[in-house]
């Protein structure tokens, strides 16, 4: 993503300037969102109150854990009480909430025992935590190319990626949909290796039926500030595997279970009793807000269907269920008078429909390609190898889709169906007005 506007930035500027919309009483906020309403400009979104959504019910869960005096996870029962309405939402055998979503990554890798020598498959086109994850114990990541039509992984190119160093597929499921798990979990049985799934921006999303993080060894969930469900930091791991839960649970706490066996490996990921009542909170308006997402998210996709040049996010065939933590299409300027993308999203924010580019490549970035010069990397794999690292993990198709890719966030979703219709219509000004925005 470029420097000028992260991806978190930008979610914050979208729910200052009230992206987020309401449904009734079940989404109530403390913001007056019929006050907002009134005084809107016409061209505004209907509604508009700020991400997140909370009411009483949010403040007497932290109430009730500030006067237990029980804020930690090993004296109190909010975080356990999370983890089991977590794991039974999910249908899961097991959940261990952690700290964030990146330490929920870091605690699954670590329980694996990844570490100096061990690849890791991942993509380029995912936030850097899921980069940090795998370089934090020291083993390599290896970029496979994005599936242009779907944002996610290209699951088609997993198998030529597989050495005999590579110990983990991680692949993301990006934006709340689903990679193609069938075709991952095929390249990962053909050599006996486990799949963990980076489900950081997808709850409950689905594949044939079954949620996200059910198809590997584990998945990864992410609660930050703006996701679909918050407690401003928070993460958890699913898993059906009760051993590999139990390690999971040790490690986070210090390595100080006595059902997981030693390594001499662990960490402090605990979640706070504040967050977990926090979260027990969200739930209960999560499912309602999540349906109103995917029905908002269907819809507008019909839309753009409909405009020449935007191309929504494809879901693979299997994915039963997306997230909808972000709405993404392809802009294809060449559609719209060669009006460069930037230009287009300034035109749409004149019409008070505001998106941003995503992601930038990830694989080239400065920080990503400064592992080549790190003396412990050069130890580790040899000189010649981290200096081959780049060009083995060029992603062409990555590159491409990084210039053409734009998204609105999940709040965008949270208004009422009019608002999709005034988005459609949106882009089809800026496209009837394309040729002079162009020569602007």
């Amino acid at each position: 993503m470029s420097s000028s506007l992260t991806r978190r930035k930008f979610l914050r500027r979208a729910a200052a300037t009230g992206l987020a919309a309401g449904l009734g009483s079940s989404l109530a906020s403390a913001a007056d969102s019929s006050s907002a309403a009134s005084t809107a400009k016409p061209a505004a979104p209907a509604n508009p109150t700020a991400w997140p959504v909370f009411d009483d019910t949010d403040e007497a869960a932290l109430r009730d854990v500030l006067r237990s005096g029980k804020w930690g996870r090993g004296s109190g029962t909010k975080v356990a009480a999370f983890e089991k309405a977590y794991a039974e939402l999910a249908g899961a055998k097991h959940c261990i909430a952690t700290a964030s979503g990146t330490t929920a990554l870091l605690t699954t890798l670590g329980s694996l025992d990844l570490g100096p020598g061990d690849e890791v498959i991942l993509p380029p086109y995912t936030f850097v935590a899921t980069f940090h994850a795998v370089t934090a114990s020291y083993a390599l990541p290896v970029f496979v190319d994005t599936d242009a039509a779907s944002f996610q992984i290209d699951a088609r190119k997993v198998a030529a990626a597989i050495t005999d160093r590579t110990r983990v597929i991680l692949p993301v499921h990006l934006g709340g949909s689903v990679a193609d798990m069938d075709t991952i979990n095929a390249a990962a049985s053909a050599k006996k290796l486990p799949v963990v799934e980076d489900a950081c921006q997808s709850w409950m999303a689905q594949w044939r039926g079954k949620s996200v993080g059910l198809h590997g060894v584990a998945g990864c969930f992410s609660f930050q500030a703006s996701k679909n469900l918050t407690a401003g930091e928070g993460g958890a791991i699913l898993t059906n595997d009760s051993d590999l839960a139990a390690r999971c649970l040790s490690f986070q706490d210090q390595a100080r279970s006595a059902r997981a066996p030693l390594t001499g490996r662990g960490s402090n990921y605990r979640l706070t009793e504040f967050q977990g009542g926090l979260l027990l909170a969200q739930l209960k308006r999560f499912t309602a807000q999540q349906n109103h997402r995917n029905d908002n998210a269907l819809y507008l996709s019909k839309l753009l269907r409909e405009i020449d040049g935007i191309e929504p996010a494809r879901l693979h065939d299997g994915c039963t269920r997306s997230a909808w933590h972000l709405y993404m299409f392809r802009y294809r300027a060449e559609k719209f008078a060669g009006l460069p993308r930037e230009k287009f999203l300034a035109a749409l924010a004149k019409e008070k429909v505001s998106g941003s580019t995503g992601y930038t490549p990830l694989n080239t970035t400065p920080h990503v390609l400064s592992l080549a010069q790190s003396r412990h990397y050069k130890k580790i794999y040899g000189e010649r190898a981290m200096a081959d690292w780049a060009e083995r993990n060029r992603c062409p198709v990555n590159d491409t889709l990084c210039k053409e890719a734009v998204w609105f966030t999940q709040t965008v979703l949270l208004n009422p169906r009019s608002e999709m219709d005034r988005i459609a219509e949106a882009i089809r000004k800026v496209q009837r007005n394309a040729a002079a925005l162009a020569k602007g």
